[in-house]
């Protein structure tokens, strides 16, 4: 006779069945931000102040959406302190849901020691180094103040990814494409490394000649683009209708194998809107093909499966 306990268990082993026989869903582009300033205060070179996403209440979307894991991008206006990105690997659903980025100077001599002590604290979940060069052509590099648009020509930056490199770290370049040309020369010189750039390299906030130079790194098989920031390459607005002749130039240039969706959202009604964008950008592709975009080439390179 079939009890009532066997009946649930029987149908919560065959939901759980079907959850790990469903391609991954994995968010490789989150920002969270404790609305706790107290305990995780934004630091005092913040350069933007956002309000709260808190962990809890983005667990809550993640089960609603079937998220399976996601990679918390350490954001701007917690600089180099990692406390948040710390307290929501303590704190995840299940063990390992979240791998992280971290951001250190890459011209400061101290990072690569600073960068190893958080990857020895935080064991396999350290997962890439951010790098943000997003200034206008004709304004200099910074050398202080908030971590961005340092001279990615600086010695340090090249030590700086050696090190990551031996720590088993990406690199992850937020960049505009005034910037390719550096980037594109950093790549060529580490092909054990692997790069990631953000925001399908944001073309908008360039020419198509220097967006040429991101198509051209797609020839280096250690790059791999990041389908998130859709709005930064369009000039219509939602549902960015505009961008999907460079998505379909994007995926012939790299392939389905170096994609990654970014920026599913935090809550269900961004996470309906964003999923149309992805469905109506990648329509022209099969099945299989977006499985690895949305998590399967996320999973391989983050999680090693």
């Amino acid at each position: 006779m079939l009890t009532r306990r066997c009946f649930l268990a029987t149908a919560a082993g065959a939901a759980a069945a079907a959850q790990a026989s469903r391609p991954p869903l994995i968010e490789t582009h989150l920002h969270l931000f404790s609305p706790d300033q107290q305990k995780f205060p934004y630091h005092p070179n913040a350069p933007y102040r956002p309000d709260p996403v808190p962990l809890e209440d983005y667990l809550v979307f993640a089960a609603e959406a079937g998220i399976t894991g996601a990679v918390i991008v350490h954001p701007e206006p917690y600089q180099d302190d990692h406390s948040y990105l710390e307290y929501c690997f303590a704190n995840e659903p299940s063990p390992m849901f979240f791998k992280g980025t971290c951001l250190f100077d890459p011209t400061d001599p101290a990072t690569p020691e600073r960068m190893g002590a958080l990857v020895e604290r935080n064991p396999n979940r350290i997962v890439a180094l951010r790098i943000h060069c997003t200034r206008a052509p004709d304004e200099p590099p910074t050398t202080s103040g908030p971590i961005r648009d340092r001279d990615l020509t600086h010695e340090m930056v090249r030590h700086t990814i050696r090190a990551a490199t031996r720590l088993g770290l990406a690199i992850q370049f937020h960049i505009t494409p005034p910037h390719v040309r550096q980037v594109h020369f950093l790549v060529a010189q580490f092909p054990r490394t692997t790069f990631l750039i953000d925001h399908l390299a944001r073309p908008a906030s360039g020419t198509a000649v220097d967006y040429a130079q991101v198509l051209e790194m797609a020839y280096l098989p250690n790059v791999y683009m990041k389908f998130s920031g859709v709005h930064y390459a369009s000039r219509q607005g939602y549902p960015y209708r505009d961008v999907r002749p460079l998505v379909r130039q994007l995926f012939r240039a790299f392939g389905p194998e170096r994609m990654l969706w970014g920026g599913l959202g935090v809550n269900m009604d961004q996470y309906r809107r964003r999923r149309a964008v992805f469905d109506q950008m990648f329509a022209f592709t099969s099945a299989e093909d977006r499985a690895r975009i949305q998590g399967g080439n996320a999973r391989r390179l983050f999680w090693k499966e």
